[in-house]
């Protein structure tokens, strides 16, 4: 079986499947689009994946885009590593946490993400016109139907943006939602390590790589830091979450997001 994955270093969702393919033991090739560019806007890439996102997975000749849809296919071809529980119940579990994911925190967490630092990152790297540029390339329907649209004013208006602080109290809600689902319990469901647990690790690692670990530590979340810091120690945590994240990334979120932490704890009324 050959895999070649579409992904770039600050998609969450390709840090889903490189995460799920290694827990499998899958090799794969890579191909690098760099979204922060525009890259997912290409003609040849939108012929892969209309919606100009990553990751893409194409599995021979096959295409299969979008991330849990990537790993349910995955688990379906190499049964044997399923990262999905064999109980029926706990599988309609981690399907929740999965369907919460897409429908919910991944909206969510792409606007946290432009708000608080790619809409810094994009303006420095492009300039005013290729910021005009990388907003005008954007798909009418792409993470949401209406995506084009917040982008454009994420990136402009930042927290001041229509809907902004909402997103960060629904992400914050989540949060809450993982700490009482672990609570007495290692992972989110049953008890072993799932596709819950792997489809929610990049939304956390992603606030922490923003500085925004305030969200649950100092004692306001300990079952979610408790979870985080096993994560962490998971042998294939940096290879698949860390590493791919190119230096001026890694830096520009951790000093965007430090920058834009005041406003977060506002909205959330933490303690700074």
């Amino acid at each position: 079986m050959t895999f070649t994955l579409y992904h770039h270093g600050s998609s969450v969702c390709a840090a889903k499947v490189r995460f799920a393919l290694a827990e499998k033991g899958l090799d794969w090739a890579g191909v690098y689009v760099d979204i922060l560019k525009g890259e997912q806007f290409e003609p040849e890439y939108l012929k892969l994946n209309p919606k100009g996102v990553v990751p893409t997975l194409v599995h021979d000749d096959l295409v299969i885009p979008d991330s849990t849809v990537i790993i349910e296919y995955l688990d379906q071809i190499a049964p044997e590593t399923s990262v999905h529980p064999a109980d029926p119940w706990e599988r309609a579990q981690v399907r929740y946490w999965t369907k919460a994911v897409d429908e919910d925190l991944h909206p969510a967490c792409g606007t946290m993400t432009f708000v608080c630092s790619h809409r810094h990152t994009v303006l420095k790297n492009l300039g005013p016109e290729g910021a005009e540029k990388f907003l005008a390339s954007t798909p009418a329907i792409s993470v949401t139907s209406d995506w084009k649209a917040q982008k454009d004013n994420f990136v402009r208006y930042g927290f001041e943006a229509p809907g902004a602080a909402e997103k960060v109290r629904l992400y914050d809600t989540y949060l809450h939602k993982m700490d009482e689902a672990l609570e007495g319990k290692d992972w989110l469901v049953g008890d072993r390590f799932t596709i819950a647990d792997i489809s929610l690790t990049p939304y956390v690692n992603r606030l922490a790589m923003m500085s925004m670990h305030g969200m649950w530590e100092r004692g306001r979340l300990p079952n979610v830091e408790r979870w985080f810091k096993a994560i962490r120690d998971n042998p294939n945590f940096k290879s698949c979450l860390i590493d791919w994240v190119p230096e001026d990334l890694t830096n520009d979120l951790r000093e965007n997001g430090a920058r834009s932490w005041p406003e977060v704890a506002e909205i959330l009324d933490i303690e700074t």
